[in-house]
């Protein structure tokens, strides 16, 4: 389990970077998933109990933090304070001369010059990004009536059997079918075709507990019921195309709008045990291929992926955790990739 003195170390680190906030309003930028929304939701809601509120932007498909698009967005928003919560660890600045949290559990891509960072990499188990944002908000705010937000992030994440406390709590207080169902519920948007999750962090920064989530006495709940029908059956017309096989991975390629391409790959895994399976979406955003990996074979994907990167790869390419990475290729890096995978013209895309 993870040490008391590890939580209390990172709870110091944000509590003193809370008090090095300017005047200005703060901001929480988050991932779009239920570990990220709910991370989100945390940090704006003990904040705000703290006496900064903040606003939150969620980043969705195609979007991050470091970007020039990202910069210029923050640039013309007075900022007090950023906390950036699941969305990675690299190098550089999400924005210069601002005081900057980073929150997250993936493996990092290098490392900051000026940030506080508060990651779970490395812990075994790990922590989720919704975990380390509960423990956070623990540090400037009373929180407990919170953790049934941590919670979703932690059953998000696929980290439910980890043995945290704080996961074990939430089963008493809620209940776990409770909690699995509004998981469900809150990725259900960012995998539809528009991959709008504001209605999902809407009723997360509102909703006193899951059942709320789950009861409809929200419109929020209406749209989110009405994406997790548009995927399924996105899912169900991508679960009859077949794998192909070249060597040791096995790829399944879709053509969808909908963000399926992470459960093909995790269906599939438990199918093809031996193999590294990718699932690649080329219909998910215009230009570009996605994919996602998974495998049972215990091999490193981030360094599979690093080794294998075409030229081109960029910060989309090759992030997340050793066993559930994937990423993002323009068509030319894309067909280079495959090649090198040993596969021929079935699984080149057109440029």
């Amino acid at each position: 389990m993870i040490p008391e003195h590890w939580v209390a170390e990172r709870q110091g680190a944000f509590r003193q970077a809370f008090g090095g906030f300017g005047p200005d309003p703060l901001r929480v930028l988050g991932h779009h998933d239920a570990d990220g929304l709910s991370a989100t939701a945390l940090f704006v809601r003990a904040l705000g109990r703290a006496g900064r509120p903040a606003q939150p932007r969620i980043l969705g498909r195609g979007e991050n933090p470091w970007s020039a698009e990202m910069a210029a967005e923050l640039r013309g928003q007075p900022t007090g304070g950023l906390v950036v919560a699941d969305l990675g660890i690299r190098a550089g600045a999400v924005r210069p001369d601002t005081p900057t949290v980073l929150v997250d559990h993936h493996v990092p891509a290098g490392v900051p010059e000026a940030a506080t960072v508060i990651s779970g990499h490395g812990l075994d188990p790990t922590p989720t990004s919704s975990l380390l944002a509960y423990w956070c908000a623990g540090a400037v705010a009373p929180a407990d009536d919170l953790l049934w937000l941590a919670a979703l992030g932690i059953i998000g994440d696929l980290e439910e059997k980890s043995g945290f406390a704080e996961m074990a709590e939430a089963r008493s207080r809620y209940g776990v079918t409770v909690l699995r169902d509004a998981v469900s519920l809150l990725n259900a948007p960012r995998r539809a075709a528009s991959g709008d999750a504001t209605p999902a962090l809407a009723l997360l920064l509102k909703a006193e507990g899951p059942r709320e989530i789950l009861s409809g006495e929200h419109p929020e709940t209406a749209l989110l019921l009405a994406a997790k029908e548009e995927v399924k059956q996105a899912m169900e017309e991508a679960r009859r195309l077949p794998p192909r096989i070249a060597g040791e991975v096995a790829i399944i390629r879709i053509h969808s709008p909908c963000q399926i391409h992470p459960l093909i790959a995790q269906a599939w895994k438990g199918r093809l045990k031996d193999k590294i399976v990718i699932a690649a979406n080329t219909g998910y955003r215009p230009g570009w291929v996605h994919f996602a990996a998974r495998s049972g074979t215990g091999v490193d994907l981030i360094e599979f992926l690093r080794e294998r990167a075409p030229a081109g790869a960029d910060e989309n390419y090759g992030n997340g955790h050793a066993q559930a990475t994937g990423g993002a290729l323009r068509a030319e890096g894309w067909n280079s990739f495959v090649s090198g995978l040993g596969y021929g013209a079935e699984m080149q895309v057109a440029a």
